[in-house]
């Protein structure tokens, strides 16, 4: 038998000492000044509590199975927030960021219970959003993202986020250590930065999956989310037109070997369910069925405390109605 108590030892240890000597007291002091009937209440009452923390002991033995659901999983989003996320080819011509958050919010309701954190990159790597179980917080963030503005673009790295997402899951691990954490990668593989892209440490990524978007046509981009904005300049031409944003699923299925997870291209034809199967296998990876599990006997004393407990409201209601035909005996004054 094993115990994992929930509250610490030295707690339960002064409770159980208090108890004992308060039972001690009652039991010597009632027992010399009154009838048997008039301590065994006090004795039943201390018995419950006694119970009690024998119960907040949690006595048990190994065996069982269990299983790791949702409840017990870190997601991690990475998404692409650069200019180039703004390019009119998801889907026919709407943006790529729009297809991001339609997928992000199907895997959070896929994942429903686990605790979400959202870390977005362009010229710099941001945590939106650290880890919560609050959907309606990841869904107000991810409604409310935008593709970086062109004039402040100054070239970004399909891996610039590898360096926050480390951290953020060293800093899970340590929080809860042998939890799961999985990491969904969303973006187009357009790399504009002029140094090489660093490699994404999978150290502990335990599943997810690279979700790309984007067409080998390309798109053009908006300045800006406004339906009368304008489109971005290609600068680099010699003649007048606008820029041309293409994915690169080279770069993508590079992220996806070093994460250890498949790569899907979402284009916004394929239902959601074709996206979360492609998914599925990293996360089904993370999830450990039929994991060793452990009896749990606590109950069968709170279950003892109560019925020993239960006497005493029965005994004030027994003793109100013994009362009531004497007062009603009494001669008025």
């Amino acid at each position: 038998m094993t115990f994992a108590p929930i509250i610490p030892w030295p707690l339960l240890a002064l409770s159980f000492v208090t108890l004992l000597g308060f039972t001690a007291w009652t039991l010597a002091h009632r027992g010399r000044s009154r009838p048997k009937r008039t301590w065994q209440p006090a004795a039943l009452r201390s018995a419950a509590v006694a119970l009690l923390l024998l119960a907040a002991l949690r006595p048990g033995w190994d065996g069982g199975q269990t299983q790791t659901g949702t409840t017990d999983l870190d997601v991690f989003f990475v998404v692409d927030t650069s200019t180039s996320m703004a390019a009119e080819d998801y889907n026919g011509t709407s943006p790529r960021l729009s297809g991001v958050q339609q997928d992000v919010m199907a895997i959070a309701k896929e994942l429903a219970g686990a605790k979400f954190s959202l870390i977005t990159f362009d010229n710099k790597a941001t945590v939106r959003m650290p880890l919560t179980q609050d959907a309606t917080a990841l869904q107000t963030a991810m409604a409310t993202l935008q593709p970086q503005n062109s004039r402040y673009a100054k070239g970004s790295s399909v891996t610039g986020a590898a360096q926050l997402l480390k951290e953020r899951l060293e800093a899970a691990k340590q929080q809860h250590p042998g939890r799961p954490a999985l990491v969904f990668y969303a973006g187009d593989g357009e790399n504009t930065s002029t140094e090489a892209p660093a490699p994404m440490d999978a150290g502990n990524v335990a599943g997810g999956a690279v979700l790309g978007y984007g067409s080998g046509q390309g798109g053009r981009m908006k300045e800006t989310s406004k339906a009368d904005a304008g489109y971005v300049r290609d600068k680099t031409s010699d003649t007048p037109q606008d820029a041309v944003s293409r994915i690169d699923e080279g770069q993508l299925r590079s992220i996806a070997d070093q994460l250890h997870v498949p790569y899907t291209h979402r284009t916004g034809t394929e239902p959601t369910s074709e996206m979360l199967s492609q998914a599925r296998p990293g996360a089904m990876g993370a999830i450990t069925p039929d994991a060793p599990g452990r009896v749990e006997l606590y109950w069968l004393l709170a279950l003892a405390a109560f019925l020993l407990a239960i006497q005493e409201p029965l005994r004030h209601f027994t003793a109100l109605r013994s009362l009531r035909p004497a007062m009603r005996k009494e001669p008025a004054p």
